[in-house]
């Protein structure tokens, strides 16, 4: 059996894998203890295939609260269970990309959690030998608990929001950061990941924008992406992937996935082997495959009050 998995794997990982124009999910409310206010569905599409859980939270509920969270290990990593373990937290998702191979692990891009600043945006990538500077998606929880997604940078420990993403393309990049044309996002928790999937009510992948091209993140992958609705909604998506029951999705499917839930704003999160959602103190998904979490540096909790 366990050789059969390893060539079903390997077939679908090696074949060309067509990107669908739509996906539809059959969802299904998933059996969990959770209070009010937090529900999470289970989706399936067997003809692709894929696997997703979604959790739909709603913040007009003032026992409900998020916040982004950040590792206190030494090693500055930790698996989701342990975040939801030791906050308290109802239920977590993996947050923003980071690297891994340093110790301890150093946050990619904007980390502020409880008012702190703790990792500044990267101004700038190095792609093909080119600098571009950039200004990449991130999710951030206001001091009133209501919540927003901006294309943002850093300036002297303050956070900059942008109307819309600087316009990068392989090859053409701006010469700096146009702090002029931005204003200030006064947020207390930020985390950066990116790309931008829906603005202001409209599929709208900023992957070039941001400088996610030539990079396994517009591949197909296992994808963590969190958006809201208008009527105050926190949507928080898992897809699973490499592997037979659920392939998988690139940013434009995922946004598909997160428009069926009416996201007015939606932005992709650390995916691959980082994807996971725990709640009711077990594991949701299968990230990549296995029942093993990777840890992870940053994550998204939700919270309940009573």
């Amino acid at each position: 059996m366990k050789h059969f998995l390893l060539l079903a794997v390997c077939i679908l990982a090696c074949r060309t894998v067509i990107k669908k124009e739509t996906i539809q999910m059959d969802w299904t409310e998933f059996d969990l203890d959770l209070p009010r206010g937090i529900v999470v569905y289970q989706g399936r599409n067997k003809e692709v295939p894929l696997k997703a859980w979604v959790a739909k939270v709603d913040l007009s509920d003032d026992d409900i609260s998020v916040r982004v969270l950040s590792s206190s290990d030494i090693d500055r990593k930790e698996s989701l269970l342990q975040f939801l373990e030791f906050t308290g937290a109802r239920l977590v998702m993996n947050g923003g990309y980071f690297n891994a191979d340093k110790n301890p692990a150093q946050h990619v891009g904007l980390l502020k959690t409880r008012g702190t600043l703790e990792e500044p945006a990267s101004s700038s990538v190095i792609r093909d030998s080119e600098r571009y500077f950039i200004t990449r998606g991130a999710f951030g929880v206001k001091h009133d608990g209501s919540v927003d997604i901006a294309w943002c940078a850093t300036k002297n420990d303050s956070i900059f929001e942008w109307k819309s993403p600087l316009i990068n393309r392989p090859g053409f990049s701006l010469d700096a950061l146009p702090f002029h044309s931005a204003e200030h996002w006064n947020v207390r928790d930020a985390v950066h990941a990116g790309p931008v999937l829906i603005s202001d009510g409209a599929i709208n992948v900023t992957t070039e924008d941001e400088v996610f091209f030539n990079t396994p993140v517009s591949g197909i992958q296992p994808r963590s992406a969190i958006g809201y609705t208008k009527d105050n909604d926190l949507i928080l998506m898992i897809v699973d992937g490499r592997q037979p029951e659920s392939r998988g999705v690139y940013l434009e499917e995922l946004a598909f996935m997160m428009k069926q839930f009416s996201c007015e704003e939606a932005l992709n999160l650390d995916g691959g082997g980082s994807s996971a959602m725990v709640a009711d103190s077990r594991l949701l998904n299968r990230p990549a495959g296995r029942t093993l979490q990777r840890e992870v540096m940053s994550a998204i909790g939700i919270f309940y009050k009573n």
